[in-house]
């Protein structure tokens, strides 16, 4: 008992030296060219073109060939989605996406939003670009930059755009009005790869501010999760003075010493800022946290070590890069969906829009180059870059999805991003959460805006 005590006291002084020595940092601003070959001398064309996502006979014809001589392997009895993706139900998804998947009018759905390129340090990056279709008298609309994650996609963000440009018409305050921007990861769908090694987050957030400044835009409000969480960071580490606001649905805080308060939290939670919710979310343990971090990071140590090798396969092969991709919104979106012999998918999402995100890696080749963003950021170690280490002082407002990989606390949250303005625990969602649950992560998002805005 009190050798617990004296431990919980002595870790309660560190902490305090390493809050009380705070002092504001920005990452430096440096230049790249990540475009095949030598940087040319002219200058860079900085012109905007439209772009409209296409398809094609051949392309439908070629995916339905490969289709048909698909090989699986039988599923174990009673196994589920204990062993990954069950091999029973991935006979439905590819019975539907062979017989009643249309993607020519997928391909409409997509074209609905206005999609664009423009070249930035030597890649052609595309983005959606959403206009309010209406906006009330006097009010002009503000910027907002969303940035997707792997194994998602730009079109996550399809049901929660017109609920933020346009949300006096389904349903919700119209006190925000939003414009969004929602680029693609560079090597992610219509953004071209790069062609040297080292492009990592703090390089796509360099890009992606680069390319708001294109379009007009000094400050602005940036969203994200997974490595779109990671990407807006960088983005108020690099440009504090132009970001607004920074909301996240996902925060990666590991290296920090409220960690280590994980093991006495049933003792002592009180003294480490635990509410009764965090509890529910992070115990017992061993479950919650460890278990669920060994079974759902495999596919990372692959993909931040090698991950040419296992692209050539998910590239090769459509029905593969369909399971590879849809374990993941099963898992992700629940954990206790492995326990389904379904995993769960339907429940969340429908066949059509899991099918269009595949699509958009299959058609455009780009399950490779989507997986070295692993490597550029974890080759040299986990967490090892400086950016890590670096706190935040841009507003912040953070939405707490209760289904998410592993739970972020308030106060781990408050650690990194000095100016947390707004935590929500969230009623239900998971990892996906733009994709999942739409009108909860617009309504939080408008939540942050306005507290900040009432500051």
């Amino acid at each position: 008992m009190w050798l617990e005590i004296l431990l919980a006291s002595v870790l309660g002084l560190v902490i305090y030296w390493f809050v009380s020595r705070d002092k504001e940092e920005t990452l430096p601003f440096e230049g790249g060219w990540w475009g095949p070959g030598a940087r040319p001398t002219s200058e860079e064309d900085e012109s905007i073109r439209p772009f409209k996502v296409e398809t094609s006979d051949e392309e439908i014809n070629d995916l339905h060939r490969r289709i048909d001589k698909v090989r699986l392997t039988p599923a174990l009895e009673d196994s589920r989605f204990h062993y990954g993706f069950n091999s029973n139900y991935l006979k439905k998804i590819i019975s539907y996406w062979r017989n009643e998947f249309d993607w020519r009018k997928q391909v409409e759905v997509l074209n609905r939003y206005p999609h664009f390129k423009t070249k930035i340090e030597g890649l052609d990056i595309h983005f959606i670009h959403v206009k309010p279709p209406q906006l009330p008298s006097g009010r002009t609309p503000k910027p907002l930059l969303m940035v997707h994650g792997w194994p998602g996609s730009f079109y996550e963000f399809y049901n929660i755009i017109p609920l933020l440009t346009d949300p006096k018409n389904h349903g919700l305050s119209d006190e925000h009005v939003f414009e969004v921007i929602c680029p693609s990861i560079p090597g992610y769908g219509f953004s071209e790869a790069s062609s040297k090694k080292g492009l990592n987050s703090v390089a796509t957030a360099r890009i992606f501010y680069k390319l708001m400044l294109r379009l007009g835009f000094q400050e602005f409000y940036i969203q994200g999760g997974d490595w779109g969480a990671l990407i807006c960071t960088n983005m108020a580490q690099l440009v504090p003075s132009h970001v607004k606001g920074l909301h996240l649905n996902m925060a990666l805080i590991l290296r920090n010493f409220y960690t280590l308060t994980l093991f006495l939290g049933p003792r002592f939670r009180g003294l480490f800022g635990y509410t009764e919710r965090d509890m529910e979310l992070m115990y017992p343990l061993k479950e919650k946290i460890f278990y669920s971090i060994m079974r759902e990071s495999g596919y990372m140590h692959i993909q931040s070590t090698k991950p040419d090798t296992v692209g050539c396969a998910l590239n090769d092969s459509p029905v593969g890069l369909a399971a590879y991709i849809l374990e993941k919104f099963s898992t992700w979106t629940n954990s206790e969906f492995r326990d389904l012999e379904d995993g769960g998918l339907e429940r969340k999402f429908s066949l059509d829009d899991l099918l269009t995100n595949i699509m958009i890696y299959w058609t455009t080749g780009t399950i490779t180059s989507s997986q070295r963003f692993y490597k550029e950021n974890m080759g040299k170690g986990f967490m090892a870059d400086k950016h890590y280490r670096m706190k935040v002082y841009v507003p912040t407002g953070f939405a707490a999805f209760p289904c998410e990989l592993v739970h972020t606390p308030e106060k781990w949250v408050k650690f990194k991003y000095s100016k947390l303005i707004s935590y929500s625990y969230m009623a239900r969602g998971g990892h996906f959460a733009a994709f999942e649950e739409p009108e909860l992560l617009a309504q939080d998002i408008c939540k942050f805006v306005g507290l900040l805005e009432r500051q």
